[in-house]
Parts: structure tokens; sequence; C-alpha cells
């Protein structure tokens, strides 16, 4: 696998009814991707303080062909299917990997 890392990040509000299996399910996917993807360098989730039912998921992949690899895996299929009910607002932002690396 060779190419540019692809670097994404999701800011999702969770329906607070929903909140702490949605974060069950997200520490599951973390895990699996952790465990099972060798495309996925790092993949890690936090909340906005300040806005307790919103998270933003952070993703660093090795290349495009990960990502893509990675969006077709069991364990994210399955977490994309039990948790797509509990977010109502999802915001997609692509981040160039040189710009964040020169913010780290």
């Amino acid at each position: 696998m060779s190419g540019k890392p692809v670097v994404r990040m999701a800011e999702l509000e969770i329906d607070p009814g929903t909140i702490e299996t949605y974060r069950a399910l997200l520490t599951e996917e973390i895990e699996a991707s952790i465990r099972l993807e060798d495309g996925v360098l790092s993949l890690n989730a936090v909340s906005i303080r300040d806005h307790p039912n919103r998270i933003r998921i952070l993703e660093v992949y090795a290349n495009k062909e990960a990502y893509e690899t990675h969006l077709q895996t069991p364990h994210f299929l399955k977490y994309k299917n039990e948790t797509s009910g509990m977010v109502t607002s999802l915001t997609l932002i692509d981040v160039d990997p040189i710009a964040m690396h020169s913010k780290l």
C-alpha cells in the first residue's frame, strides 16, 4: 500500500437517550479497528466538553485504499447500522494530513 494518508474528522450529535449505548458501540468499533486493520494508523474519539451529547471522531488511515477497505469491514458496517438512529446530526471534515501534522 502506498499513497498519501487520509485524515477524517466527524462531529456527531447523539440523541441524549442513547448516548451511553452509542459510546459502548463506538468503543467496540475503535477496539476492533485498531486490532484488526493494518491500514488504520489511529482512530479515537473525544466528547466535546461543553456539549455532552456531541462526539468528535478522528480517523487516520495509511491511504485511501485503507480507508475504503475499513468502510466495508463487518465491524464498521455493524457499528454504522446499530448507531444510525442515534445520530441527530453529523458533520464530516476532510483534514489535510500536512496541516494536521503541523498542529501536533
